[in-house]
């Protein structure tokens, strides 16, 4: 069982190749985000978060999809075991952040789900990207999954909340609690639009 695995040397040595991946990641993006503020005067990524999905939770996806919880079986399916969220000031970050990502020959893009031109059933925002990146050790170099997320500030807002509210409820969420959330990730997304508009806006008066 993969719970029962966390001492192995080998879950060990899958952790630190995807902890070696998370840093690589959020070392070239705030290189990039340096650039943009020198060269174009613009900071499109407020901050990023990082994680490792813990063991049990990786146990706790592996079973959901109706496979046994081992690290093998973790390391082939599970996509998400590193996590690295990009927060964005404007919806047109994101595209503009997935563009500069694509373009690095060291990254290789294996997946794109477009969550903001097609929102999930419950309301939920973001782009979101499955990448290898090579991490390098003393002997070799591995190529290690990592998945990205980028969202604005307010889409981060809606998430995290969504989940501390769904996570209250052990059993199925009512249907009126998801109604007031999908009305909610409405709001949240006309204020998107709002927000880059009157950016948008202001930049044409510096011209």
């Amino acid at each position: 069982m993969l719970i029962e695995q966390m001492t192995n040397r080998e879950y060990h040595q899958s952790m630190l190749l995807f902890s070696g991946a998370l840093r690589e990641l959020n070392t070239k993006f705030e290189i990039i985000n340096e650039e943009f503020a020198i060269r174009l005067k613009s900071n499109p990524i407020e901050h990023i978060k990082s994680r490792l999905k813990t063991p049990r939770s990786i146990a706790k996806k592996l079973v959901k999809k109706g496979l046994e919880p081992t690290l093998e079986n973790a390391l082939e399916y599970i996509d998400d075991i590193a996590g690295i969220r990009i927060i964005c000031s404007f919806t047109e970050d994101i595209y503009r952040i997935a563009t500069v990502i694509q373009a690095q020959n060291y990254i290789k893009v294996l997946k794109i789900k477009d969550y903001i031109l097609n929102p999930k059933a419950n309301g939920y925002r973001s782009y979101h990207m499955i990448v290898e990146v090579p991490v390098f050790l003393s002997g070799k170099t591995e190529m290690t999954r990592v998945e990205i997320q980028i969202r604005t500030i307010a889409m981060d807002f809606w998430a995290s909340l969504e989940h501390k509210i769904r996570y209250k409820f052990e059993s199925e969420v009512p249907q009126n609690i998801n109604e007031d959330l999908l009305e909610c990730a409405n709001i949240i997304s006309s204020l998107d639009e709002k927000m880059l508009s009157l950016n948008n806006e202001i930049e044409r008066y510096k011209l």
